[in-house]
């Protein structure tokens, strides 16, 4: 069995992926202090709840934006499974021809999500991954990653606006009644939800112009793609969004995983 493992600022995912599919998923909040046992902790009781055993898994594969955790959680891994896991960095072989200034640049889960993207949906995307940050990046057809734009995330600026605003609260980010508000509260909420309504509205039109215009691409072609933690929130809400794809960064670990495992090893 495989382990992928998806650390990004706010929570790490991880499932195991038997011959077929995954068949266990589990959230954790990323936090950079938490010690090698305490994640040795999670995985015995999460894998005892789940009917199965560390020894279970024979390979790891693991994607981080969040370098501070790194040297901990690998030492756990090493420790609890005794494997060392595949990294997703810089060499590992995806396909993907990167064509920003500075590949090293984009995020190990932004091109494990467009390697996700373009070979589930077939053709050039845009992926929206709603997370601590908000990012859309985009695949052509001939799998090369033109580039990226980065906002701040839903909760992020939630956090800002009590933060910096003296007399505005902390509050659940939720669809308001209305989008005119009768309250504080409310009214923060519609600025939130809808305003992320029209920035994805705005970027996804102006992407696929470049996308036609710039990379000769078929604007039908081009299918939108949502993911992250926050995406049922907002994606429900949206018509630019042609898919919801919960999975969409585990599968691509996986699609990765069998990019660059052994010769020898057999189908985790």
């Amino acid at each position: 069995m495989l382990l992928a493992i998806d650390v990004g600022n706010t929570n790490i995912v991880m499932g195991v992926h038997n011959k077929s599919a995954y068949t266990d998923v589990w959230r954790l909040t990323t936090n950079k202090e938490r010690t090698a046992d305490e994640f040795g902790v999670f995985y015995m009781n999460m894998f005892n709840a789940a009917g199965l055993k560390l020894s279970d898994i024979d390979s790891i594969i693991l994607s981080s934006v969040v370098p501070g955790i790194m040297y901990t959680l690998t030492h756990s891994l090493e420790k609890y499974f005794n494997l060392t896991p595949m990294m997703v960095e810089q060499g590992i072989k995806t396909g993907l021809n990167i064509k920003i200034d500075n590949p090293k640049e984009l995020g190990a889960d932004i091109i494990v999500n467009l390697v996700s993207a373009y070979e589930t949906y077939k053709g050039p995307a845009i992926v929206i991954d709603f997370g601590t940050a908000t990012t859309f990046s985009c695949v052509t057809k001939d799998f090369e990653c033109p580039g990226v734009v980065i906002c701040s995330g839903v909760k992020l600026t939630a956090e800002a606006l009590n933060k910096k605003a003296a007399k505005l609260p902390n509050i659940d980010i939720i669809m308001p009644p209305k989008v005119i508000g009768k309250n504080t509260i409310n009214s923060m909420q519609s600025g939130l939800v809808y305003g992320y309504l029209g920035q994805i509205a705005s970027i996804v039109k102006y992407m696929k112009k470049e996308l036609v215009d710039d990379y000769n691409q078929n604007y039908e072609d081009i299918k939108v793609i949502a993911t992250g933690g926050l995406l049922n929130l907002i994606a429900k809400k949206s018509d630019q969004i042609d898919y919801v794809d919960s999975m969409l960064t585990l599968n691509g670990l996986k699609l990765v995983y069998d990019k660059n495992k052994p010769k020898t090893e057999g189908k985790a």
